[in-house]
């Protein structure tokens, strides 16, 4: 057996033995990245996107069923207007390119965040993405864009504030799997494991509420160099860790 082989075969025993199902991602550091190589913003970006095909492929070979990255935040409109609209055509082409793909490999891909702000052409284009491969089983792959979690759990807070206003629930009813239920995420496990690429020890209103018993992973690695070593190498960190849950 070759070392690639059994170190394959060690990453997945790890998961499986820690029962790792979720890895969320804060792909941070494109920008830093292309201005360390003297280039445009867009150049690393579109190397960004390079690195969630490989983080999605890693995922799928090590067995680990969900992965939710972090794309854009409701944060990022306040960027170079030119830069939003590259992002936005980015998405737009990478889901036309990838989506055969997913297909191919059994990839259900789904949207989270807010999609009010989004032209009615992305939209369709999300839509599309998610109906082609609803089908998909062996990793779900969520994308946050236009995102934030502070946005989400306000617009949970309102949809049960409804529920009680049309009388079918009571405040005595509300309680923390209520308010999961209202979520973006809710039906997927909160995330085992978070990563942030680039070195910031931040969360940057990202999955407040269900990373609340995740393990945090930072590594100095620009997203665009996040490679399957590197996800290797947050998942033998994760099966070191001893989590408590607050016991």
């Amino acid at each position: 057996m070759s070392n690639a082989v059994l170190e394959t075969e060690n990453i997945k025993e790890a998961v499986e033995k820690t029962n790792l199902r979720h890895i969320a991602i804060i792909m941070d550091g494109n920008r830093r990245w292309a201005k360390n190589k003297m280039l445009p913003s867009a150049a690393g970006h579109k190397k960004g996107v390079d690195a969630l095909r490989t983080a999605t492929k890693s995922c799928k070979k090590f067995g680990v069923k969900y992965l939710t990255v972090y794309a854009f935040s409701t944060e990022n409109w306040n960027r170079d207007k030119e830069e939003v609209s590259f992002l936005m055509e980015l998405l737009a082409k990478t889901i036309k390119s990838e989506v055969p793909v997913f297909v191919e490999n059994d990839i259900k891909l789904s949207f989270i965040g807010d999609r009010a702000k989004l032209t009615p052409e992305l939209i369709k284009i999300l839509e599309y993405g998610e109906n082609a491969t609803k089908n998909g089983k062996s990793l779900n792959l969520q994308i946050a864009f236009n995102y934030g979690a502070r946005m989400e759990i306000t617009n949970a807070v309102k949809k049960i504030c409804e529920q009680i206003e049309d009388g079918n629930i009571t405040i005595d009813d509300i309680s923390e799997d209520m308010i999961s239920r209202n979520l973006y995420t809710a039906d997927m496990p909160d995330p085992d494991l978070l990563i942030r690429t680039g070195g910031e020890k931040r969360i940057s209103n990202y999955l407040l509420w269900q990373a609340a018993y995740s393990e945090i992973y930072v590594t100095d690695t620009f997203w665009p160099d996040f490679d399957e070593d590197a996800m290797a190498k947050a998942i033998t960190d994760f099966k070191n860790r001893q989590r408590r849950f607050g016991k």
